[in-house]
Protein backbone atom coordinates (compact mmCIF):
# COMPACT_ATOMS: atom_id res chain seq x y z
CA UNK A 1 0.00 0.00 0.00
CA UNK A 2 0.89 3.57 -0.77
CA UNK A 3 -0.10 7.66 -0.44
CA UNK A 4 -0.89 9.49 -2.77
CA UNK A 5 -1.10 13.01 -1.67
CA UNK A 6 -2.80 15.67 -4.05
CA UNK A 7 -2.43 19.53 -3.47
CA UNK A 8 -3.58 22.44 -5.41
CA UNK A 9 -1.11 25.91 -4.99
CA UNK A 10 -1.79 28.45 -3.08
CA UNK A 11 -3.05 31.58 -4.09
CA UNK A 12 -1.61 33.65 -7.19
CA UNK A 13 -1.67 36.95 -7.60
CA UNK A 14 -4.34 36.29 -10.31
CA UNK A 15 -6.30 34.59 -7.94
CA UNK A 16 -6.64 37.06 -5.96
CA UNK A 17 -7.85 39.55 -8.95
CA UNK A 18 -10.46 36.56 -9.77
CA UNK A 19 -8.54 36.61 -13.01
CA UNK A 20 -8.25 33.26 -15.45
CA UNK A 21 -4.26 31.99 -15.27
CA UNK A 22 -3.90 28.91 -17.04
CA UNK A 23 -0.92 28.58 -18.76
CA UNK A 24 0.78 32.10 -17.38
CA UNK A 25 3.29 31.80 -15.17
CA UNK A 26 2.06 33.87 -12.16
CA UNK A 27 3.51 33.71 -9.00
CA UNK A 28 2.32 33.14 -5.37
CA UNK A 29 0.74 36.02 -3.25
CA UNK A 30 1.80 36.29 0.47
CA UNK A 31 -1.18 34.93 1.04
CA UNK A 32 -0.68 31.72 -0.76
CA UNK A 33 2.35 31.41 0.89
CA UNK A 34 0.67 31.01 4.48
CA UNK A 35 -1.36 28.76 2.52
CA UNK A 36 1.21 26.69 1.71
CA UNK A 37 2.83 26.32 4.87
CA UNK A 38 -0.46 25.48 6.57
CA UNK A 39 -1.28 22.85 3.87
CA UNK A 40 2.20 21.37 5.21
CA UNK A 41 0.84 20.95 8.73
CA UNK A 42 -2.16 19.06 7.28
CA UNK A 43 -0.43 16.29 5.58
CA UNK A 44 2.95 16.04 7.70
CA UNK A 45 2.03 12.31 8.62
CA UNK A 46 2.53 11.25 5.24
CA UNK A 47 6.21 11.74 3.80
CA UNK A 48 6.52 11.26 -0.04
CA UNK A 49 9.57 9.09 -1.68
CA UNK A 50 8.71 11.32 -4.43
CA UNK A 51 7.68 14.46 -4.93
CA UNK A 52 5.51 15.94 -8.50
CA UNK A 53 5.02 18.86 -9.60
CA UNK A 54 3.69 21.31 -13.00
CA UNK A 55 6.54 23.97 -14.14
CA UNK A 56 4.82 26.85 -13.24
CA UNK A 57 6.16 28.76 -10.59
CA UNK A 58 3.03 28.45 -8.31
CA UNK A 59 2.72 25.11 -8.08
CA UNK A 60 7.05 24.95 -7.68
CA UNK A 61 6.92 27.18 -5.15
CA UNK A 62 4.03 25.45 -2.64
CA UNK A 63 5.71 22.35 -3.28
CA UNK A 64 9.24 24.43 -2.14
CA UNK A 65 7.16 25.61 1.17
CA UNK A 66 5.05 22.32 1.78
CA UNK A 67 8.78 20.27 1.35
CA UNK A 68 11.02 23.19 3.48
CA UNK A 69 8.14 23.01 6.51
CA UNK A 70 7.89 19.41 6.90
CA UNK A 71 11.61 18.75 6.60
CA UNK A 72 11.49 16.57 3.79
CA UNK A 73 13.86 15.42 1.00
CA UNK A 74 11.92 13.88 -1.87
CA UNK A 75 13.53 13.24 -4.94
CA UNK A 76 11.25 16.32 -6.94
CA UNK A 77 10.24 15.56 -10.39
CA UNK A 78 8.68 18.97 -12.29
CA UNK A 79 7.03 18.52 -16.02
CA UNK A 80 4.87 20.87 -17.90
CA UNK A 81 2.31 17.35 -18.35
CA UNK A 82 1.09 18.33 -15.00
CA UNK A 83 0.68 22.24 -15.73
CA UNK A 84 -2.50 24.14 -15.46
CA UNK A 85 -5.00 23.89 -18.73
CA UNK A 86 -4.70 26.42 -20.80
CA UNK A 87 -7.47 29.19 -20.74
CA UNK A 88 -6.29 30.62 -23.98
CA UNK A 89 -7.95 33.46 -25.44
CA UNK A 90 -9.78 34.02 -21.67
CA UNK A 91 -6.75 34.16 -19.74
CA UNK A 92 -5.88 37.52 -18.41
CA UNK A 93 -9.55 37.96 -18.28
CA UNK A 94 -11.89 38.69 -15.26
CA UNK A 95 -13.79 35.59 -15.17
CA UNK A 96 -16.94 37.43 -13.69
CA UNK A 97 -16.86 39.93 -16.39
CA UNK A 98 -16.54 37.25 -18.50
CA UNK A 99 -19.81 35.16 -16.98
CA UNK A 100 -21.78 38.89 -17.56
CA UNK A 101 -20.12 39.19 -21.17
CA UNK A 102 -21.42 35.40 -22.27
CA UNK A 103 -23.82 34.53 -19.69
CA UNK A 104 -23.84 31.84 -16.77
CA UNK A 105 -24.31 28.81 -19.31
CA UNK A 106 -21.36 28.92 -21.30
CA UNK A 107 -19.07 30.56 -18.49
CA UNK A 108 -19.23 27.04 -16.64
CA UNK A 109 -19.32 24.83 -20.06
CA UNK A 110 -16.34 27.09 -20.15
CA UNK A 111 -14.94 26.38 -16.64
CA UNK A 112 -15.83 23.08 -15.57
CA UNK A 113 -17.42 20.91 -18.72
CA UNK A 114 -15.68 18.09 -20.02
CA UNK A 115 -14.94 18.80 -23.53
CA UNK A 116 -16.11 22.54 -23.84
CA UNK A 117 -13.46 24.38 -26.45
CA UNK A 118 -12.23 27.48 -24.67
CA UNK A 119 -11.42 30.14 -28.03
CA UNK A 120 -7.41 29.39 -28.50
CA UNK A 121 -7.12 26.70 -25.24
CA UNK A 122 -7.72 23.63 -24.04
CA UNK A 123 -10.80 21.37 -22.93
CA UNK A 124 -10.27 19.19 -19.69
CA UNK A 125 -10.42 16.00 -22.10
CA UNK A 126 -7.41 17.61 -23.59
CA UNK A 127 -5.70 18.10 -20.11
CA UNK A 128 -6.52 14.70 -19.24
CA UNK A 129 -4.63 13.75 -22.33
CA UNK A 130 -1.29 14.48 -20.94
CA UNK A 131 -2.10 14.34 -17.12
CA UNK A 132 -3.34 10.47 -17.59
CA UNK A 133 -0.51 9.31 -19.36
CA UNK A 134 1.83 10.32 -17.43
CA UNK A 135 0.24 9.18 -14.11
CA UNK A 136 0.21 6.44 -15.62
CA UNK A 137 4.01 6.02 -16.67
CA UNK A 138 5.97 7.91 -14.42
CA UNK A 139 3.66 8.01 -11.15
CA UNK A 140 1.92 5.10 -10.59
CA UNK A 141 4.89 2.46 -11.30
CA UNK A 142 6.29 4.02 -7.81
CA UNK A 143 2.88 3.65 -6.11
CA UNK A 144 3.21 0.06 -6.71
CA UNK A 145 5.97 -0.25 -5.21
CA UNK A 146 5.00 1.10 -2.18
CA UNK A 147 6.40 4.73 -2.49
CA UNK A 148 4.55 7.54 -1.24
CA UNK A 149 3.83 10.12 -4.30
CA UNK A 150 3.26 13.80 -3.26
CA UNK A 151 1.73 16.02 -5.96
CA UNK A 152 1.49 19.93 -6.16
CA UNK A 153 -0.11 20.93 -8.98
CA UNK A 154 -3.56 23.05 -10.92
CA UNK A 155 -6.90 23.30 -10.08
CA UNK A 156 -7.54 21.25 -13.38
CA UNK A 157 -4.88 18.86 -13.87
CA UNK A 158 -5.92 17.56 -10.16
CA UNK A 159 -9.70 17.94 -11.52
CA UNK A 160 -8.31 15.72 -14.62
CA UNK A 161 -6.52 13.35 -12.14
CA UNK A 162 -9.11 12.85 -10.05
CA UNK A 163 -11.66 12.10 -12.64
CA UNK A 164 -9.33 9.04 -13.94
CA UNK A 165 -9.17 7.86 -10.41
CA UNK A 166 -12.69 8.34 -9.08
CA UNK A 167 -13.94 6.36 -12.24
CA UNK A 168 -16.37 9.71 -12.98
CA UNK A 169 -17.87 9.73 -16.51
CA UNK A 170 -18.03 13.06 -18.50
CA UNK A 171 -21.32 14.40 -17.04
CA UNK A 172 -19.93 13.79 -13.61
CA UNK A 173 -16.72 16.51 -13.80
CA UNK A 174 -18.75 19.26 -13.96
CA UNK A 175 -19.38 18.92 -10.08
CA UNK A 176 -15.80 18.04 -9.53
CA UNK A 177 -13.75 20.55 -7.89
CA UNK A 178 -10.00 20.61 -6.05
CA UNK A 179 -10.60 23.54 -4.02
CA UNK A 180 -7.30 25.17 -1.83
CA UNK A 181 -7.58 24.09 1.56
CA UNK A 182 -7.94 20.66 0.57
CA UNK A 183 -5.65 17.53 0.72
CA UNK A 184 -7.08 14.84 -0.90
CA UNK A 185 -5.24 11.37 -0.03
CA UNK A 186 -5.29 8.00 -2.26
CA UNK A 187 -4.57 4.83 -1.06
CA UNK A 188 -3.28 2.66 -3.47
CA UNK A 189 -2.69 -1.13 -3.80
CA UNK A 190 0.17 -3.68 -5.59
CA UNK A 191 -2.29 -3.36 -8.48
CA UNK A 192 -2.14 0.09 -9.18
CA UNK A 193 -5.89 0.16 -7.40
CA UNK A 194 -7.50 3.21 -5.39
CA UNK A 195 -8.96 1.04 -1.89
CA UNK A 196 -9.42 4.39 -0.06
CA UNK A 197 -10.07 7.82 -0.27
CA UNK A 198 -9.41 10.65 2.70
CA UNK A 199 -10.21 14.15 1.78
CA UNK A 200 -8.66 16.86 4.38
CA UNK A 201 -10.08 20.30 4.48
CA UNK A 202 -8.14 23.31 6.23
CA UNK A 203 -9.42 26.23 7.82
CA UNK A 204 -7.03 29.04 6.37
CA UNK A 205 -6.65 32.07 8.62
CA UNK A 206 -5.13 35.26 7.16
CA UNK A 207 -1.27 35.18 7.03
CA UNK A 208 0.56 37.27 9.94
CA UNK A 209 1.16 41.08 9.00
Amino acid sequence: MAHLVLTRHGESQFNAKSLWTGSWDVPLTKNGRHQAKTMAHHIKDIRPALAFTSVLSRATETLTIILAENRWKPRVVADPALNERDYGDLTGMNKWAVEEQYGKEQFSKWRRSWDEPVPGGETLKQVSGRVVPYYEQHILPELKHGQNVLITAHGNSLRALMKHLDGLGDQQVQDLSMPWGEAIVYTIDAHGQVTDKEVRQMHFQAPPA
